[in-house]
């Protein structure tokens, strides 16, 4: 029997990081503070990991493949596995299309060995918000098909043009799949495609999962819990490094005005996107935007024609996926001392907790671990640069 006292760990401790030793309580007893504190600083991990100088694919064709097998209905996430993914892809795909407005997505169901797909490629976040709300009344049966979802995705994205970035995401409760073919063949499409495949587990860590991933450039992680889930789901908000197979070129964009005719009413009129639709806004209204090219009215921006085929967007579009290009600088961490009194963003004042403080390497100005996260995730400019012209201008025409 092995000596409790004896230092030597076992094999499988060795390595193992002691997150308990890190996590402590505050003077009423609680948790929440250290737990915060050990997220925060995996974000702040995360951040500092990125390589500048990247090229990233702007214009996204994300496809999101869910398991609606037997297996979503588990309990081990609450409600269920299924309403707990509806809950949090509603709060993705709205933060999905504000940090990427010239994207498109599409959502594909995997159930009773059949892949199905509930809204097309498009750049309207209501749509989809709405196709995943009706899961609710799915019935979950059967094993999924990860060959057939993935086919199902590839004959959409295979059409793209050259210039877009091709992304499939998949949500993935089962730990078996029952495919028609050898999805190796499949994995090889994908690859020669260029379609990048990453894969969210809820349960255990599968094989041909983790194969898929690295074959395509994707990634693969297991969820440990509902907050862990939506963190991993939002690492895929931020545009990936382009693929090796993207080309770069020029894109035709039309900006949409508005038809005024002199002396009369703007007439009622049907816009392109509801013209077949039985939904509550297909009716007549009187405003929109209608494309520079063939004049077909659209009731919201961003769309791609469906008359010529012109993508339509607006300014403040281009303007809001302008922070890829140029992110903010990742703030250097320091130690504190009693220099630095307060943050420059917040103006909190720093005490005996804050063991470590964030500083610009172009303007020096200090900032405490919150604003960092909140710069680099939220507002993508340094306030201090920002405050300085010259930096600032230098900065963006870099």
């Amino acid at each position: 029997m092995v000596d409790e006292e004896d230092p030597k760990e076992y094999r499988w401790e060795t390595g193992y990081e002691k997150t308990w030793e890190a996590i402590k309580e505050d003077d009423e007893g609680f948790l929440e503070a250290s737990v915060a504190d050990i997220v925060q600083r995996a974000k702040r991990k995360r951040q500092a990991q990125k390589q500048p100088n990247t090229k990233l694919g702007m214009m996204r064709h994300l496809y999101i493949i869910i398991d609606c097998s037997d297996s979503m209905s588990n309990q081990d996430l609450k409600p269920t596995r299924l309403l707990c993914t509806i809950k949090l892809l509603e709060l993705f795909i709205e933060e999905f299309f504000d940090q990427n407005p010239i994207s498109q997505m599409g959502a594909i169901i995997m159930q009773n060995k059949r892949a199905e797909r509930i809204s097309e490629l498009a750049g309207n976040a209501r749509k989809h918000i709405k196709a995943i709300n009706n899961l609710n009344r799915t019935s979950l049966n059967g094993e999924p098909s990860l060959q057939n979802g993935l086919n199902m995705a590839l004959k959409s994205l295979k059409l793209l043009p050259t210039h877009a970035s091709r992304e499939i995401l998949i949500v993935m409760g089962s730990l078996t799949t029952c495919d028609p073919g050898d999805i190796n063949i499949t994995i090889d499409m994908l690859k020669a495609e260029g379609v990048r495949c990453s894969i969210i587990g809820l349960a255990a860590e599968v094989h041909i999962c983790r194969q898929l991933a690295v074959e395509t450039g994707g990634t693969y992680n297991v969820i440990l819990d509902d907050s862990h889930y939506k963190d991993l789901l939002f690492q895929h908000i931020e545009p990936p490094p382009a693929a090796v197979c993207l080309e770069s070129s020029l894109i035709k964009m039309g900006f949409p005005h508005q038809m005024v005719v002199e002396g009369t009413e703007e007439p009622l009129t049907m816009c392109m996107c509801h013209v077949d639709s039985t939904d509550e806004g297909s009716k007549l209204t009187t405003g929109g935007y209608y494309c520079p090219q063939c004049c077909s009215k659209y009731c919201e921006l961003p769309v791609e024609c469906r008359v010529c085929g012109l993508t339509l967007v607006s300014a403040p579009h281009l303007a809001r996926s302008y922070h890829h290009l140029f992110p903010a600088a990742n703030y250097k961490e320091i130690d504190y001392d009693s220099r630095a009194t307060i943050c420059y963003a917040c103006q909190k004042a720093f005490g005996d907790t804050d063991k470590n403080i964030y500083r610009c390497p172009n303007c020096e100005k200090i900032f405490c671990i919150d604003c960092d996260i909140f710069i680099h995730e939220t507002l993508h400019t340094c306030p201090g640069c920002a405050t300085n012209l010259s930096l600032f201008q230098n900065h963006n025409s870099e």
